[in-house]
């Protein structure tokens, strides 16, 4: 069981920054493959980044590539989301996801976090 807890969202204009955390409890954390995904009112939730469990593989999708990075922690449990460049189109609910193998899905993610307001102003 892992329970995941979203942090750092905020309003930003757009070309600003973020960092999000999500702080994992648990001991298994560092077996678990991490990612963010996000959604927007009226749309369907779509994966934005994801980690392998050493943190050696990454992914994105192409809208945040190069402008996002994902980064882990294992000793402190806890994976961040680091975004410049923001764009109003970057306007969501953020939320980090955990699962046992690395993936883009939302299905293959099997714990949650709540999820963290990301709003960014033209």
């Amino acid at each position: 069981q892992v329970q995941l807890v979203e942090s750092g969202g905020g309003l930003v204009q757009a070309g600003g920054s973020l960092r999000l955390s999500c702080a994992a409890s648990g001991r298994t954390f560092s077996s678990y493959a991490m990612a963010w995904f996000r959604q927007a009112p009226g749309k369907e939730r779509e994966f934005v980044a994801a980690i392998s469990w050493s943190g050696g593989s990454t992914n994105y999708a192409d809208s945040v590539k190069d402008r996002f990075t994902i980064s882990r922690d294992n000793a402190k449990n806890t994976v961040y989301l680091q975004m410049h460049s923001l764009k109003p189109e970057d306007t969501a609910v953020y939320y980090c996801a955990a699962s046992t193998i690395i993936s883009t899905r939302v299905t293959r993610y099997d714990y949650w976090g709540q999820g963290t307001q990301v709003t960014v102003s033209s």
